[in-house]
């Protein structure tokens, strides 16, 4: 079996860290390794390479096969383009010195697109950074402007609140005032009413007695009258029945007559 270049995991749970060893192509992921020539941080942007270049251009020379995600960082770092470059001197396509410059210059170029890719990193950190203080800052200026409003909106309702409150005591002490000269006009109403109904009650009574005295004395000369009357009545019968009794005399005595006049004839 071929040995192998590949990842060995590390770290915590959620952070891992690899180790980039040499392995038996039999051995287990992560059991015993051969030699450890560098390490892999997949957490940072960009991912954090740590490697011992010679050493891993040295196994790739002796055909240490390297897994893919290896191979991506042996790529990265310009380990399998400098194995290239060595191949095409092996065969005489290249000499050293066209292999240190053609290196030279990827390497260049590789270090101007880290360094682009850091500086555009760290311009959209910033700008990612100047983003959240913006709408920290819109959050906060809204905070405290609602916080200033609530303030406001407080001491309106307290000044409202006092307006009200001293509005309701001036209310108060009018009705109390009003009630209690309603009271004295309600008593003195009352003593005018009590004093009404005492005369009225007095009126009364004085008519009580003045009626009950005018008809003891109407009663009286009722009385009198009807005596009167009375008498007057008795006397007329008298002279009636006199009247009566007189012409029953005088017929009597004119029959009588008549009488002996008969019989005288």
């Amino acid at each position: 079996m071929p040995t192998k270049m590949r990842l060995q995991r590390h770290g915590k749970k959620g952070n891992p860290f690899y180790h980039i060893v040499i392995t038996d192509g039999r051995a287990p992921r992560d059991g015993r390794y051969i030699e450890k020539i560098g390490t892999y941080n997949p957490i940072t942007n960009p991912a954090e390479i740590v490697l011992n270049f010679e050493k891993a251009l040295d196994w790739i020379q002796k055909g240490a096969q390297p897994t893919d995600t290896v191979k991506t960082i042996l790529s990265f770092k310009g380990v399998l383009y400098k194995n290239h470059l060595i191949k095409g001197l092996n065969k005489g396509a290249l000499t050293e010195a066209e292999v240190e410059v053609k290196f030279q210059a990827w390497l260049k170029e590789k270090e101007a697109k880290i360094e682009a890719k850091r500086s555009g990193l760290a311009e959209k950190d910033r700008a990612d950074k100047k983003a959240v203080f913006e709408a920290e800052t819109k959050v906060k200026e809204a905070r405290e402007a609602e916080l200033a409003k609530r303030k406001a909106e407080a001491i309106e309702a307290q000044v409202q609140e006092a307006k009200e409150t001293a509005a309701e005591e001036v209310v108060e002490e009018v009705v109390v005032a009003e009630e209690e000269m309603l009271t004295k006009e309600a008593v003195a109403a009352k003593v005018e009413e009590v004093k009404e109904e005492a005369k009225a009650e007095v009126k009364e009574e004085v008519k009580e007695e003045v009626k009950e005295e005018v008809k003891a004395e109407e009663k009286k000369e009722v009385k009198e009258e009807v005596k009167e009357e009375v008498k007057a009545e008795e006397k007329k019968e008298v002279k009636e029945e006199v009247k009566e009794e007189a012409k029953a005399e005088v017929k009597e005595e004119k029959a009588d007559k008549k009488k002996k006049d008969k019989e005288e004839k």
